[in-house]
């Protein structure tokens, strides 16, 4: 299948990334939200890191140009085009949210449209029940998303090969590197990366050692080029809190706890970098 038309769901962080990518590799891209301010601040998102690059001179004013040129803003999935090649979803990490959301677009578009969801620990093969599980895929993309040269590959129970096939050579036309896995809780990235996670905040919980300790032995001692809870702050809490909640629900396994004090931050609102603070200060 040839892939020309992509349609992105959500213009959030993750989404704008998406689409931002997409575009500048002359893909036509429809990036679609609730309302036109948030679609707003996905392009002038978009447009900021794009004046980076040209700054870098990794790109010039007419790749700029091209590429905003490339997006097509639309409010609301329900005027999506029917003709597009493959949907992308990028919504906040609910399961019941993001069925809902595939069961309307089945309708919507051809069926011969690949569905990929850029969920980072929801069930592939559960998403799917609310579309065509053969043309159903997991397209998880890595935070952020023009830098990062991963894309987790999810294949669902029913996913066929050719939709396989199809979406590794379409991550490889924009230069990033395929890695398939198959459909457990959290995938490969979180079910190693989110415990760690976990386990650093439990550290600070305990009284083991204060959040800039934690994050100076991580970087220091193991090489890492950002602390955990620097990471878990970057991510956003409530997502680590989720995520840690699918691996629990998932492997019934009380080793995916999570922590009190996460559960207690993401109450309190302090959700990391995108609120101004967590277990650091940022800021606004």
């Amino acid at each position: 299948m040839e892939i020309k038309k992509i349609a992105v769901i959500g213009s959030g962080t993750m989404g704008n990334g998406i689409a931002q990518v997409f575009a500048m590799y002359n893909f036509q891209v429809n990036l679609i939200d609730i309302n036109s301010e948030l679609l707003d601040k996905a392009i002038l998102t978009i447009s900021n890191n794009l004046d980076r690059m040209i700054k870098k001179e990794t790109i010039d004013l007419s790749k700029k140009n091209s590429t905003l040129d490339n997006i097509t803003k639309i409010v609301n999935h329900n005027k999506i085009p029917e003709d597009v090649d493959l949907v992308i979803e990028a919504i906040y990490e609910n399961k019941d949210a993001k069925l809902s959301l595939f069961k309307e677009l089945k309708s919507l578009i051809q069926p011969d449209c690949i569905f990929a969801s850029n969920t980072s620990s929801i069930s592939i093969t559960e998403l799917a029940s609310n579309s065509v599980p053969e043309k159903f895929i997991g397209m998880h993309f890595m935070n952020p998303v023009p830098i990062m040269k991963l894309v987790e590959i999810i294949r669902g129970h029913l996913t066929s090969d050719q939709t396989v096939q199809d979406i590794k050579n379409l991550t490889t036309t924009i230069e990033k590197v395929p890695v398939e896995v198959n459909d457990y809780p959290g995938f490969i990235s979180n079910r190693i990366l989110m415990p760690m996670i976990n386990e650093a905040i439990f550290a600070l919980y305990e009284g083991v050692a204060k959040a800039e300790e934690i994050d100076t032995i991580m970087k220091l001692g193991m090489n890492h080029p950002m602390g955990p809870l620097t990471l878990a702050d970057f991510i956003g809490l409530d997502v680590c809190l989720n995520i840690m909640e699918v691996l629990y629900t998932g492997f019934n396994d009380t080793k995916y706890r999570p922590c009190p004090l996460l559960k207690k931050m993401v109450a309190a609102g302090k959700l990391g970098r995108k609120k101004g603070s967590g277990f650091f200060e940022y800021s606004r």
